[in-house]
Parts: structure tokens; sequence; C-alpha cells
């Protein structure tokens, strides 16, 4: 039975990119945030808060559990950006149209207006790519790429 009081997953699809984004569990209800993973097909999951969740259980399920925490409400620091896009690459790369999951502690951005605070919002306005993440596309034989 769901919990009326966690947001549901969103998922957020590009091209061949999937991405669940996902309330923060604990302990308690980490038998139905496997359960999610599972529906969405996600196979790695992105912390990146604090631990609230003993990581075990998904890990025996297949589901790797990646820790990058930083301050919440603060936008995330360069090598963290890089090694996220180093992962995105590598992933959709050796699995296609796969799924990988992201939360932070509340998970509150994606479902309430104004929850990107001015911090967020600067980081944003300034960022510049700096990566491509390119794709072979095995059909029609070019590359595709996406600017994170």
């Amino acid at each position: 039975m769901a919990n009326m009081n966690r947001p549901a997953p969103v998922e957020l699809c590009h091209k061949n990119m999937r991405f669940l984004i996902t309330h923060n569990p604990t302990d308690s209800t980490l038998g139905s945030f496997i359960e999610d993973l599972k529906n969405f097909g996600a196979t790695t999951v992105v912390r990146v808060c604090d631990i609230t969740y003993d990581k075990t259980p998904l890990e025996k399920d297949g589901i790797t559990v990646v820790d990058w925490p930083f301050d919440d409400g603060a936008p995330p620091p360069g090598k963290l950006v890089d090694d996220w896009l180093s992962l995105l690459k590598k992933k959709f790369q050796e699995e296609p149209g796969c799924c990988v999951a992201v939360h932070c502690v509340a998970g509150l951005g994606r479902k309430r207006r104004g929850a990107i605070n001015s911090k967020q919002l600067t980081y944003l306005e300034k960022y510049r790519s700096k990566h491509r993440l390119r794709f072979k596309d095995s059909h029609a034989h070019k590359n595709k790429c996406c600017t994170m």
C-alpha cells in the first residue's frame, strides 16, 4: 500500500535516456521504494543527500547506489556534475533506454511551484555545458548527442 505522504516518482525521458526522480526513502519505506525502481526498470540510484537507508537490499536486487551528497538547496559542486555526466555517458552507452534514479532529501522541487531557490536558479542561468553525451544510433549509423 502506497504511503500518501511520499510524492510519487516522476519519470523524465529524453531520446534514449530515462530518469526517475524519487523521494528519499528510509529503512521502513525501502520495500516500496525498491518496487518503484523495479517498476520503472531503474538499475542505478544516485543519492545526493545524507544516508537515510541501508543500500544493501537494493544491491541484493541488482540496483547500484551511488552516493554524491551535497548541501540541500545548493547547486552541485563541479566535480559532482562531472561525475554525474560520466556516469550517464557510461550507463546510456552500455544500456540505451535504461533508467537512472536520483533523489535528494525530499524531492519537493518536482512537486511544488517555486521550489527552486535563488542559488539554484543562478547556477542554472550561469551554467554552460562542458560535456556532450554522444550515443551511436545503431539504426541510422549516426551519433546523437545531448548537451548537459
